[in-house]
């Protein structure tokens, strides 16, 4: 059930491009962030108000929101000045990043089927996307995005795995975004309007899907699963967004491209033996899955 809960997240998450690439014909990308997640915090005050401890995991929230912000922020501004494919792809390396940060926060050394199944991801990723071209500014904030996006992943999970109350966790990152949001576009003289009720529908969608929902799901699911389980599940948002411009946007299909999806999916595959104990195997004890 929790790799179904991410393959939620991945599907949801796979439409956020077309939507954020819309929605930033009306409003400025910073204000947007803001917005979003405020309006994903205020959906979550009911279930907040049935805590006995609202001020619970305030100092868990803050890191974590210092590096929510980073993420959406230099994604955001990133779309503005990369094309679709290239955010794809170099948003899709941070599977790269997991491993290098659990060996440095926790000195765990990754294992050689999970350098091979991140190896195969990576392709699967360029064949999809086309690969990163023509580097830009947009690029490296997707870059710095990807980085910020793992060191996130897995620092929930440690919080997670402690028993933090999810709603909490997850209500004060968002309103604590929105508020470093907010702080930005107001130091730096952004406008904070939505310029048409199609850009408010858009958002609205972003705040309650992607941001609310996905993320709450993530954040149950990393219950029970390891920060590289996870990530691997994540590298499937790529092909879900291509489905959808092949479908809903209306693109033609490019089957190298579809190729591309599969050998992702087959990653994660090799990735799961990461997981099976060949020891034990081979002695014909049940495989710990």
């Amino acid at each position: 059930m929790s790799q179904m809960g991410l393959l939620y997240c991945v599907i949801i998450w796979g439409a956020t491009s077309i939507v954020t690439k819309a929605a930033l014909d009306s409003v400025h990308p910073i204000a947007m962030v803001g917005i979003r997640f405020l309006i994903a915090a205020i959906i979550l005050v009911p279930w907040v108000l049935k805590r006995k401890k609202i001020a619970r995991h305030l100092k868990e929230s803050f890191i974590l929101a210092i590096l929510m912000a980073i993420v959406f922020i230099c994604f955001t501004v990133g779309l503005v000045y990369t094309t679709a494919s290239n955010a794809g792809f170099i948003g899709g390396v941070f599977i790269i990043f997991i491993p290098v940060f659990l060996f440095l926060f926790r000195g765990a050394k990754p294992k050689a089927i999970q350098l091979v199944s991140t190896g195969i991801v990576i392709f699967g990723l360029w064949l999809l996307t086309g690969g990163a071209k023509d580097f830009n500014r947009g690029d490296v904030l997707i870059l710095v995005c990807a980085a910020v996006y793992a060191a996130h992943l897995i620092i929930t999970d440690k919080y997670i795995k402690a028993d933090a109350d999810a709603i909490l966790l997850a209500f004060h990152q968002f309103w604590m975004v929105a508020l470093i949001s907010f702080f930005l576009t107001t130091i730096m003289n952004y406008p904070l309007g939505v310029q048409s009720s199609g850009g408010w529908v858009a958002i609205i969608f972003l705040a309650v899907f992607p941001t609310l929902s996905a993320f709450y799901v993530q954040m149950l699911a990393q219950k029970k699963l390891e920060p590289f389980t996870v990530g691997l599940v994540f590298t499937l948002e790529p092909l879900f967004a291509a489905a959808f411009a092949w479908t809903l946007g209306g693109e033609e299909v490019v089957y190298i491209k579809a190729l591309g999806g599969f050998i992702i999916f087959l990653g994660m595959v090799v990735g799961e033996f990461s997981k099976f104990n060949l020891k034990r195997a081979v002695k014909k004890e049940v495989l710990p899955i």
